[in-house]
């Protein structure tokens, strides 16, 4: 889940009725031009609602106690297909919000709700879009403190090479590496990898110990060698939450014994955090998560966690089978193209006012904000696919 390219004209959201930009890129396929406009219709509401939800100071929606919360948004605007938002005077200011927050240890958090890892890698990628010079220095010192917050000689060393939510503020539950905070500093870090390639001597991440942790959240034991990998057929190849750990809890296998439940976000994580770390695609970490992933290939749900961080998965699964150059799976003996399925299905459950929301609270998925830049962001990948 990359945010690389943020070229923008000033153009006032207003409606859904926006002239066509003479930029925005051609269908892939002719075939598939009336059903892109369709798509692109529900884009455009989309971000259409997401402009009202911004406020006074440059934040968006209610909860602006996570600077990560407005920086989504923004990204979202950024990747608009034609190129009309970045330098837009609402964008200006939301950029100028999130430097607000950046603090001497050169992360992009507020102090009081914390949440730092997190924080500072979504923000770190909505900075390098914003194309601004000025930043230059904020964003090292940014990226320097994703870098630093790689785990290591931990109490429990299979968590070693991850990256947590960090330690200011954070819940002592969530004082450990997982692999979420993982898949988002690795694609923050990843996508401005650029701005050290002259710097020699800079400290990067240890990306063959990030390597290790992830697969050390696979229930794959011909690689993750940690006693509770399953390589029985409904998990092998899934992943986990964290070593040891699993969202969708544990499940009875045939003899009696347990095994920790793969789940469909953090498996899409997983084939995503491979991907930004370089390891090859016929690597067997790699076919054995595409494997699981189109077993358990669903848009009705998240599988594992029911409804619970749906539009989070579906996010995850764009950004991941397009990283991995997916464009069909095979389900059923057929082989379909999930692209235009998924573009469907978030049309369909998008409200009149344009935009989204889970009836389940989990993850923050009752925040309509967060879930529609989720689902925009998706749109935009699904439409420059097709």
């Amino acid at each position: 889940m990359k945010r690389r390219q943020f070229l923008a004209t000033t153009i006032a959201l207003g409606t859904s009725a926006w002239v066509r930009a003479a930029d925005e890129p051609l269908p892939k396929d002719a075939k598939n031009l009336s059903f892109r406009n369709e798509l692109k219709d529900s884009l455009d509401r989309s971000l259409a609602w997401l402009r009202t939800q911004q406020n006074a100071d440059g934040s968006f929606g209610k909860d602006t106690l996570h600077p990560a919360l407005t920086a989504l948004p923004l990204v979202a605007f950024q990747r608009d297909p034609a190129g009309r938002f970045a330098t837009a005077d609402f964008a200006m200011k939301g950029y100028a919000y999130l430097r607000g927050f950046m603090q001497p240890d050169g992360g992009i958090y507020s102090k009081e709700n914390g949440l730092a890892n997190y924080n500072t890698s979504v923000c770190l990628l909505a900075l390098a879009g914003a194309n601004e010079p000025k930043d230059l220095d904020t964003l090292l010192k940014a990226r320097a403190y994703v870098v630093g917050q790689q785990a290591s000689g931990m109490a429990k060393p299979e968590t070693d090479g991850g990256i947590g939510y960090g330690a200011i503020g954070a819940s002592p539950k969530r004082g450990h590496p997982d692999l979420d905070n993982t898949v988002v500093a690795l694609e923050a870090l990843r996508a401005t990898k650029h701005l050290v390639a002259d710097k020699p001597g800079t400290k990067d991440l240890n990306w063959n110990a990030a390597i290790e942790f992830v697969s050390r959240c696979q229930n794959l034991p011909s690689h993750n060698k940690e006693k509770w990998a399953s390589g029985d057929a409904d998990n092998k190849g899934g992943f986990v939450y964290f070593p040891g750990s699993s969202n969708a809890g544990e499940v009875t296998l045939e003899g009696g014994g347990k095994a920790l439940r793969s789940y469909g976000s953090m498996s899409y994580a997983g084939l995503l955090s491979f991907i930004y770390a370089d390891v090859k695609k016929d690597d067997p970490r790699v076919t054995a998560a595409v494997e699981w992933l189109r077993q358990h290939y669903t848009l009705e749900e998240n599988p594992g966690l029911e409804r619970s961080g749906y539009f989070y998965y579906l996010h995850l699964m764009a950004k991941g089978l397009t990283a991995a150059g997916i464009t069909e799976l095979e389900v059923g003996g057929k082989k379909s193209d999930w692209r235009p399925a998924l573009a469907e299905r978030l049309m369909k459950l998008q409200q009149q006012d344009g935009s989204w929301l889970n009836e389940s609270p989990r993850w923050k998925e009752n925040n309509p904000v967060l879930v529609t830049t989720y689902c925009a962001l998706t749109l935009e990948i699904l439409y420059a696919q097709l």
